[in-house]
């Protein structure tokens, strides 16, 4: 075990070293601009090399089980110091977020907009029970912990918000790091863009707003105190505008979609 650990740490700095090498970059589609950072990169690394083909010898030691469950249960105490960084950037900016602090109130609204849009779609295709779990909202830690205490993972429910889980690790950071500049691009304020950084993940968040600092270095402290403002308060909002809102509104729409099922 103690091999195996040494071997995955030794590996992250290889990824973090080869990442950060690469660097930001930044590319021409159109006229659109698609910011890559070295996350994007890290990641890309990360799931290619866990494709199974890949997996032999000294790569199928790094990603064992072993290594896996202990990435993931102690994901938490490397998020930390990111925390503390988000109020450190929402500090120097405090008088400014709160002269606009209603927009941050109405923005949680948004939170909604998986179960109004999400779960139609979700039905659709063809999902049912599972559509509960993977659209109550972005699946991070708020909802799974929700749907895990009143459904339990076993559960289709519980099978949906996992799944959700499992893609937004692996796909969301580098959606939210191509999608924000493109959104720039199309003429969206540079600070409302900073705001809607603020989902509710960690990764999502500094992917979108690293890549808007990357595209406007003049507006950095700007665009990071309001990602981080607004991060933390759907953090701490979010939970209430999930159970309060978002799972009666999913219990109404599903109700009204799949009548006679319970």
């Amino acid at each position: 075990m103690k091999r195996n650990f040494l071997l995955l740490l030794i590996f992250v700095l290889v990824v973090i070293a080869i990442s950060e090498g690469i660097g930001f970059q930044s590319i021409p589609i159109g006229k659109f601009n698609i910011g890559l950072l070295p996350l994007v990169f890290a990641i890309i690394i990360t799931m290619v090399l866990g494709i199974r083909i890949f997996r032999k010898g000294i790569i199928k030691k790094i990603y064992s089980k072993e290594n896996v469950n202990f990435a993931s249960k102690y994901l938490i105490f490397i998020m930390l110091p990111l925390m503390a960084r988000y109020g450190a950037d929402v500090a120097p900016k405090l008088k400014e977020i709160l002269s606009i602090g209603w927009v941050f109130l109405i923005q949680e609204v948004g939170n909604l907009g998986t179960v109004v849009l999400g779960l139609p779609i979700a039905l659709l295709i063809g999902l049912r029970r599972e559509a509960i779990g993977a659209t109550l909202g972005i699946g991070r830690e708020g909802e799974l912990a929700y749907i895990s205490e009143k459904y339990t993972l076993e559960s289709p429910e519980g099978r949906g918000v996992l799944s959700l889980y499992i893609i937004g690790t692996l796909f969301g950071a580098i959606f939210f790091s191509i999608f924000a500049p493109v959104l720039l691009d199309l003429g969206f304020r540079v600070e409302a863009l900073a705001m809607a950084s603020g989902v509710g993940s960690g990764s999502m968040m500094t992917a979108a707003s690293s890549t808007l600092v990357a595209r406007m270095p003049e507006l950095g402290e700007t665009i990071r105190a309001y990602a981080s403002a607004s991060q933390l308060l759907t953090s701490f909002l979010g939970t209430f505008t999930m159970v309060f809102l978002a799972a009666p509104l999913q219990k109404f729409m599903y109700g009204l979609f799949i009548r006679g099922e319970k």
